[in-house]
Parts: structure tokens; C-alpha cells; sequence
């Protein structure tokens, strides 16, 4: 029997359900689950989250950030390990895209998943770049 999956924008979302799912779906190894301040910030600064949820159990999840014109930043794309390959995380790619129509959807791939967004459709770049330590940053003196 097909689960009833409900897909949603949510305005808000439970620090600890936000959690929850990111440790079901491995991506809780990259985030600061940890920290309940940070995460906290990072959902209440998200403005487009889409989740996926089975008799109100939340399974799957995509938090952006979006200006809704350009480009839509998909931060974090978490679906339960349960849940994985029936179609959830396309699906949140989808209804993530749906709301920010003519934006381009950037995201940047875990390593555990690289494989699986060409699948989708999505194009590969290579040409990301990516500043952790702002004492990293080269500035010429002048």
C-alpha cells in the first residue's frame, strides 16, 4: 500500500523534529544537531521550507533560502533512511523549485549523495567555491 506522504510549506519548524530528521537521514553527521542555538537560527532564517510528512510524522525536508527571482539556495535536503528511494527527495526538490519558479535552485551535494542528483535531472557544476574562515580570504593591500 503507497504511503500518504503530505508535502508542505511550512512558515516554521520544531528545532528538535528538524533535528530528528537530519540524524535519520545521515545529514546529521555535516550539521550542528549539537547546538540548539545555531539550529534554531537556521530554520528561523530559512525562508522556504518544504517538508514531507507521513500521518503528521515529519520524513523529509528541504530548507532554502531564496530571494523568489534569482537564485534559491537549497541548504539542506534530509530524507528519514526509512523513507529513502520512493521518490521523497525529488519530490521535495520539486515543491521546493514550485515556490521559487524563476529562480535557479543551487544546492551543494553531501558527499554520501553526490550520485544521487544527477539522477534527478539536476546539472553538475564544478565551478563552486566555498569560504569557511574568513582569515582564509586574500585580501590585496593596498
Amino acid at each position: 500500500m503507497p504511503l500518504n506522504i503530505v508535502y508542505q510549506r511550512e512558515l516554521t519548524l520544531n528545532p528538535g523534529e528538524f533535528i530528528d530528521v537530519l540524524n535519520r537521514s545521515t545529514l546529521g553527521e555535516r550539521r550542528p544537531v549539537n547546538d540548539a542555538d545555531r539550529i534554531t537560527a537556521m530554520l528561523q532564517n530559512a525562508n522556504l521550507i518544504i517538508t514531507a510528512r507521513v500521518d503528521g510524522k515529519l520524513v523529509g525536508v528541504s530548507r532554502a533560502l531564496t530571494d523568489f527571482a534569482f537564485c534559491t539556495y537549497l541548504s539542506d535536503l534530509a530524507v528519514d533512511e526509512t523513507y529513502q528511494k520512493q521518490g521523497i527527495g525529488v519530490k521535495l526538490i520539486h515543491e521546493t523549485k514550485k515556490h521559487s519558479p524563476q529562480a535557479k535552485l543551487i544546492l551543494l551535494a553531501a558527499p554520501k549523495a553526490v550520485g544521487y542528483y544527477p539522477k534527478t535531472g539536476m546539472t553538475n557544476f564544478t565551478h563552486c567555491f566555498l569560504l569557511d574562515d574568513i582569515n582564509d580570504l586574500k585580501i590585496k593591500e593596498e
